[in-house]
């Protein structure tokens, strides 16, 4: 995804899909650790795997399951551009 407005669209759903995991507003950093941080947990992953499949029709392969592949924001992102439609 190039065009710069379709790519802050997507950031921004993606700190709503992050608030609502978390339970509260919060503005992390895109490269902030959302699990170092506490701002989610290893609970919370399974809550935003469900948000990302209904709000952008994201299915996450078996092995982009795991802590690693959704620590941050930017992180985040960047799985949506490999595999979003």
């Amino acid at each position: 995804m190039s065009n710069p407005e379709a790519d802050l669209m997507r950031r921004e759903r993606i700190m709503q899909i992050i608030q609502k995991v978390a339970g509260r507003d919060i503005s992390p950093r895109p490269d902030e650790s959302l699990f170092k941080s506490g701002l989610v947990d290893s609970f919370a992953l399974l809550d935003m795997l469900a948000l990302l499949d209904s709000e952008m029709g994201v299915q996450t392969p078996d092995d982009d399951i795991n802590p690693n592949t959704f620590d941050s924001g930017a992180l985040i992102k960047a799985f949506l551009d490999r595999t979003a439609p």
